[in-house]
């Protein structure tokens, strides 16, 4: 055989020789590892347990309470205040003990008749709060309420309730029947505006606004209309069930007795 072959094939083994190395120098060349996926997180344990909600308000914020009665009250009792004051510092011995069991025995009463009632109302009952007692009403019980010269509750099994603090205003209920009387002639007319405000209230400061159609309630009206949609919307609830329970009020009692007593003996040792 020739040199010739014998040359070209060692160029040509040098050659691949180098370009092996040269190309893969750490080896045939492979795609990079993709990453693995990370492991999923463990399922978050389950909150523990922690203390139950509350329970619901037994009485919702809806409270109907006398405007008129409460002003009266803190008028009467600062007069009270004032007179009484004025006997214990200027007057004798036998005068100052008058005029105070005349405040123990008046501002107990004062109170019961005009800051102490009201009436509260939630889904579950009723509570009437009068001036010498205090009755829960579930409304599973009520059978009625009904306004004509008072306001009552009437309940299942011939009970009645006076409802203090929502008295009924002949005048305001006249009023309001004559508004809806104007706004109704004023509709069969064909009149839409609204009649100027008419100035009411203390030294005719204020206004009530004109017609604006419709029927006029007067406000212890609509108070007892409000009473009667909340006993038909959840007198049959479960939670709105069980027996009137009353509780009478010692605590507005007990001064004013104690006071008469000591009124009445101090009167007679005159």
């Amino acid at each position: 055989m020739s040199s010739e072959p014998r040359s070209e094939r060692e160029r040509e083994s040098r050659h691949g020789q180098d370009d092996g190395s040269a190309s893969a120098p750490g080896g045939d060349a492979r795609p990079p590892a993709t990453p693995e996926p990370a492991p999923a997180p463990e399922a978050a344990a389950e909150p523990a347990a922690g203390p139950p909600p509350p329970e619901p308000p037994a009485y919702a914020d809806r409270c109907y309470r006398s405007p008129g009665s409460l002003a009266a009250g803190v008028l009467l009792l600062l007069l009270a205040a004032w007179l009484g004051t004025d006997a214990v510092v200027s007057g004798d011995g036998h005068t100052r003990l008058t005029a105070l069991a005349g405040l123990v025995f008046a501002v107990p009463l004062v109170v019961a008749f005009t800051l102490r009632p009201a009436v509260y109302a939630s889904a579950q009952r009723l509570r009437v709060r009068n001036p010498f007692r205090t009755v829960d009403v579930p409304w599973g019980t009520v059978e009625g309420v009904r306004s004509g010269y008072s306001s009552e509750v009437l309940v299942a099994g011939g009970g009645k309730y006076q409802l203090w603090s929502i008295p009924v205003s002949l005048r305001a209920r006249n009023r309001a029947f004559r508004r809806t009387e104007r706004a109704a002639r004023a509709a069969a007319d064909g009149t839409t505006a609204a009649a100027p405000a008419r100035p009411v209230g203390l030294f005719g400061l204020g206004g009530v606004p004109g017609d604006d159609g419709g029927e006029h309630r007067a406000p212890s009206d609509q108070a007892i209309d409000e009473l009667r949609a909340l006993a038909a919307d959840h007198g049959d609830s479960p939670s709105a069930q069980g027996g009137v329970t009353v509780r009478w009020a010692y605590e507005i009692a007990a001064p004013a007795l104690l006071g008469a007593i000591a009124l009445a003996v101090l009167l007679a040792a005159r």
